[in-house]
């Protein structure tokens, strides 16, 4: 019976987080425009991480997403 119960809640779960992954994205993006006084070299992290994360999404890898894009997030301070 806890099979019947967990199984769905794990499976809302994992379909919930890969849906957060385009809200990290626009949240990046919405930051970057602002032009954020940091390095050229953290900038280019930044977008590394955004471009890798995007990718990872696509791929349907979305806990490695996340992960990418909240490394992306912690240097832009959000």
């Amino acid at each position: 019976m806890k099979k019947l119960v967990i199984l769905p809640t794990l499976l809302l779960a994992s379909v919930a987080w890969a849906h957060n992954c385009p809200n990290e994205m626009k949240a990046i993006d919405a930051k970057l425009a602002t032009n954020p006084q940091m390095s050229m070299a953290d900038m280019d992290k930044v977008k590394a991480l955004r471009t890798q994360g995007e990718q990872l999404h696509k791929d349907g890898k979305h806990a490695e997403s996340m992960k990418a894009l909240g490394d992306a997030k912690k240097l832009l301070g959000l």
